[in-house]
């Protein structure tokens, strides 16, 4: 990464507050507007402020709440370099990443993620959830170096940690017990606990299910999984399963899916059923673009796929689902520099999104929206009077030019202090 960062901020006690945003343009409003903050919040968004109050100026462009990365992996972040690259398919990634991770340190996975943490944060983005592979081999320091870095980076990002089993989790119970410590040290923490799984990746498919759904009864957790994540067919998909799950459990508005790869082999009628199932249960949908592009369509020759779910149904029916960055510089996804914005971009590009009103879709899908993913209502995310003042100003009139343009961050907020200054680009023609 080549952010220039600092670990912490020079006072965390309160330097770079900001109780007025004069000039910006917020989506939903008529022209410009005031935004007014105090005590972390804002507290009012429409007419021009008092005159006198510390400020900073958006200069008539757009300001958005903080971005939010519901699907990212830090703790396998950044290993590019240690990847021999002999293939690219799912199990490829699996096995190298398997191999490489009983060389992690602590240390080494702190100073990756923190690294990452960085670039999320000088490209808007405010919050983000993890996953965090726990196994024999790489036991819990994988989790202790990521908790480590969203220590030092509390001040600038919120970091909400998924604990799962990557490599299965049926045929090993010590895989097992480190996931339920894992929960109940979340808990004991007063941190929410979430539970994933990729049950593609199990002996036992089904059974990794049954578990997970388990851990997550005994631990009260949210559950996210890597679920679907097939190449060229739709045959074996468990999203049916995992929907019965979360009713029969009551935990509509807590289950998460992402990938889903294998539902972009489904006719349209049938995709729009799975869509509709996952609405109608409380099961978020994540799509992760360039992760799913990268590993699908290697072997089918002719008509490549692309692999990516395309969530227009579920944004038709107001559903939670978001798009997120998944990998940064690993052996599932070769690049990566934390811009959600740029990942929506890709997004829109590869799943037709072209109206003003479409990419602006696309826009909350890695905002507004995507908070839902992780439990946060609506009314209490965005520039809507009672959210946190975490705001984002990005070098764009609206969101859907921003999208299509990549607006670079202009600055950004959290909790109503100034974290980011974006550079403004200079042009120097001859005199």
């Amino acid at each position: 990464m080549t952010t220039s960062t600092s670990p912490r901020p020079p006072d965390p006690a309160g330097d770079g507050a900001v109780a007025v945003v004069r000039r910006a343009r917020v989506p939903g409003h008529d022209g410009a507007v005031d935004i007014v903050m105090s005590g972390g919040r804002i507290r009012s968004v429409g007419a021009p402020a008092p005159a006198g109050a510390p400020g900073t100026d958006a200069g008539d462009r757009l300001v958005v709440g903080g971005l939010v990365d519901a699907h990212l992996h830090l703790d396998k972040a950044l290993t590019a370099d240690r990847c021999s690259w002999s293939g690219g398919t799912v199990d490829d990634a699996m096995a190298e990443t398997a191999a490489m991770k009983a060389d992690f340190t602590v240390d080494d996975v702190a100073a990756r993620a923190g690294a990452v943490l960085a670039s999320c944060v000088a490209h808007g983005t405010t919050r983000v959830r993890t996953h965090v592979e726990l196994d024999p081999t790489v036991g819990r320091r994988g989790l202790e170096g990521v908790l480590a870095a969203a220590a030092d980076w509390a001040w600038a990002v919120d970091v909400e940690v998924c604990v799962f089993a990557q490599d299965g989790l049926t045929g090993s119970p010590e895989t097992a017990r480190l996931l339920d410590e894992a929960l109940a040290g979340a808990r004991a923490a007063g941190r929410r606990a979430v539970v994933g799984g990729a049950p593609y990746a199990d002996d036992d498919p089904a059974g990794q299910l049954d578990r997970v759904f388990g851990l997550a009864a005994d631990h009260d957790a949210d559950v996210d999984l890597h679920l679907d994540l097939f190449d060229g067919t739709a045959e074996g998909a468990l999203i049916g399963t995992v929907c019965d799950l979360t009713e029969r459990a009551g935990l509509g508005g807590r289950v998460t899916a992402g990938h889903g790869t294998a539902w972009s082999f489904l006719e349209p009628e049938q995709r729009a059923a799975v869509l509709d199932r996952c609405a109608g249960t409380g099961v978020g949908v994540v799509s992760l673009p360039s992760t799913d592009l990268f590993l699908t369509g290697r072997e089918t020759g002719a008509g490549a796929p692309r692999g990516v779910v395309v969530l227009d149904r579920l944004v038709e029916r107001d559903a939670a689902a978001a798009v997120a960055t998944n990998n940064v510089r690993n052996a599932f996804t070769p690049y990566g520099d934390g811009s959600l914005v740029r990942m929506a971009n890709l997004y829109a590009n590869l799943t037709h999104q072209a109206s003003p009103e479409q990419l602006s879709a696309c826009l909350d899908l890695v905002g507004p929206r995507a908070a839902r993913v992780l439990g946060t209502p609506a009314a209490a995310t965005g520039v809507v009077a009672g959210a946190p003042a975490d705001l984002v100003c990005l070098d764009a009139p609206d969101p859907g030019t921003a999208v299509a343009a990549v607006a670079p961050v202009r600055w950004v907020l959290k909790g109503g202090r100034r974290t980011v200054t974006g550079a403004a680009v200079e042009l120097h023609p001859p005199v």
